[in-house]
């Protein structure tokens, strides 16, 4: 099978080039983002290999069909970016990584909490100006505190277990109570009591129409003074705005983002030498309370192993059995 890869670095070259080593596919990488501007880059393939910020909206998948295309493979487990009316529509098989490594996005999102709580991105720059002083960098112990974990996955439990393991209460909310959450501990909760009783809320969610700016103004009311809001899911789930107005107020204590709402122009780049125009962005890296880190959570050599040997495996599965040949989790459509 003839697969155009969008949106290619560096590791994703060599992460699957290494997962296709028998050949069995013709891997042609392709570094721009896929977009209606890029989707005939694709013109004599038979799949596409598309990561998170790439376009698969009814345009795009439009032209993807008229050129051939039969299958889009996501690199990533959420398909937020995939009109999946249009693939059904143009009959398009659309496959996925539902799990690569929970435990990866879990560490980083605890990383996330504990350079916070301790200002370590802070303490860093002070030391390397040969700044000791303590004054400012005053955290707390997360033993005893309450953590509020909004969606109970594979993602969600493995910070359960590890914030359990700190010694820390925890709460859980989810449409869909998870067995393994409770076993690590956590205690299902509505979201607004998970809200107004945790000192950490972390995110770990799908994004869907119902759960978009899941934490806007009004839940950011019901959070506790001060609290830590920690993103590690999709940029979507909070209101930049709400959340910038939550920081200038002092009822977000502490941010910590991997995903960003308009991360599409930004993340995966490097954008050192430009000036910035989004103008939110910006006034988030001013707080000193906030942390922000590119889309990193996945990255890791565990992570990018097992998405490029799961990518490889659908396109080999729908290759030898047609759309059928992907069932269960990988399959979208």
């Amino acid at each position: 099978m003839r697969v155009s890869v969008f949106s290619t670095k560096p590791y994703d070259r060599s992460f699957l080039t290494a997962a296709n080593e028998s050949g069995e596919h013709d891997l042609v990488f392709l570094e721009p983002r896929l977009t209606p501007q890029t989707a005939r880059l694709a013109e004599g393939s038979d799949a596409v290999c598309a990561f998170v910020n790439d376009d698969l909206s009814a345009p795009v998948l439009d032209q993807l069909a008229e050129v051939g295309v039969k299958v889009v493979a996501l690199r990533a487990a959420g398909f937020n970016n995939v009109d999946v009316a249009a693939a059904r529509r143009l009959n398009l098989t659309v496959v996925r990584v539902p799990e690569y490594s929970p435990h990866a996005v879990a560490e980083h999102t605890v990383g996330l909490i504990l350079a916070l709580n301790r200002r370590i991105h802070r303490a860093y720059n002070r030391v390397r100006e040969h700044n000791f002083a303590l004054t400012g960098l005053l955290g707390f112990d997360l033993h005893g505190r309450t953590v509020g974990i909004v969606g109970t996955g594979r993602i969600g439990v493995c910070v359960a277990q590890i914030m359990r393991g700190f010694g820390c209460r925890v709460l859980a909310s989810d449409p869909q109570h998870n067995d393994a959450a409770t076993a690590a501990g956590a205690e299902y909760v509505p979201l607004e009591r998970l809200l107004a009783e945790s000192d950490i809320v972390t995110l770990h969610c799908p994004l869907t129409p119902d759960t978009r700016h899941l934490i806007d103004n009004d839940r950011i009311k019901l959070l506790r003074e001060g609290v830590m809001l920690i993103n590690t899911g999709r940029g979507s789930l909070v209101d930049t705005r709400a959340v910038i107005d939550g920081l200038k107020s002092g009822q977000i204590g502490y941010l910590g983002l991997d995903v960003y709402e308009e991360e599409t122009d930004l993340f995966f780049e490097d954008l050192s030498d430009r000036v910035l125009g989004d103008d939110e962005f910006a006034r988030l890296t001013t707080f000193p309370n906030v942390l922000i880190t590119g889309h990193q959570a996945f990255f890791t050599s565990d992570g990018l192993h097992s998405i490029a040997t799961t990518t490889v495996a659908n396109l080999a599965a729908v290759e030898r059995a047609g759309p059928d040949g992907v069932t269960g989790p990988n399959r979208v459509c």
